[in-house]
């Protein structure tokens, strides 16, 4: 049986996606130590010039060797797929976009602060980002169908779902009972704490002028994929 089909680059992502991984999740551990020895805003700017280098070297190599490897199914053709690919890719990006409440803290302008939130699309899932990344991964498996995909979305998958167990942990260290609490109003599963009755969706949390920046973002990113495409394709990665 041949398996010509492997080629390097399924090793190469597997090892970025490994190295991605480890850079993330383990600054993410050292937060509390590294604040203490440098501050809150400097360990913040470390974070993104570890974690922003090793993400942009890891789109760009998808997005030049999504098609290599075995093609496991063809649904390109079909009508449907493309708008159902695009819709799963925007609500992606709204389970995403929490990440993005605090701009100023983010850019370190703000001093950056772990918050305990219990609004908007927590109440839906308390790990919206993993939410997302799944969504994603599935939208885009399902239009490539590479088994170079399919392996980068089980990495990314696999990261995210180690992210849960890690975030948890980390929350329940520095928050204690409040953390406690607070699992007991929400669930990792989608909707499963509404549906148990442990937490009520209220709709006007969503009616956020942010929530229209995602909306006109995923515009923009669907006008502009092509020349992203274009444009990553000129990296001989």
């Amino acid at each position: 049986m041949t398996h010509d089909w492997l080629t390097p680059s399924h090793l190469i992502m597997l090892g970025l996606l490994l190295g991605f991984a480890i850079a993330h999740s383990g600054l993410a551990a050292l937060r509390p130590k590294g604040e203490k020895l440098i501050g809150p805003r400097l360990y913040r700017v470390l974070f993104a010039l570890v974690s922003i280098p090793l993400a942009t070297v890891l789109i760009i190599y998808f997005f030049n060797h999504r098609y290599d490897g075995l093609q496991l199914w063809q649904l390109q053709g079909l009508p449907a797929v493309k708008p159902l690919v695009w819709t799963l890719s925007a609500i992606s990006f709204l389970f995403l976009y929490p990440a993005t409440f605090n701009l100023l803290e983010i850019a370190a302008i703000q001093k950056p602060q772990v918050h305990l939130y219990e609004t908007g699309i927590i109440r839906i899932t308390r790990h919206p980002q993993m939410v997302g990344q799944v969504i994603w991964c599935i939208a885009h498996t399902l239009w490539i169908g590479t088994s170079f995909t399919l392996l980068t979305s089980i990495g990314l998958v696999l990261h995210h779902l180690f992210a849960v167990w890690h975030g948890d942990r980390r929350m329940r260290a520095r928050y204690g009972e409040s953390f406690e609490a607070l699992t007991s109003r929400t669930s990792i599963i989608p909707f499963l704490a509404i549906l148990q009755n442990r937490q009520t969706l209220d709709i006007w949390e969503f009616l956020r002028p942010a929530y229209l920046g995602v909306a006109i973002f995923t515009l923009i990113l669907w006008k502009i994929h092509p020349l992203l495409i274009g444009a990553t394709g000129s990296l001989a990665w």
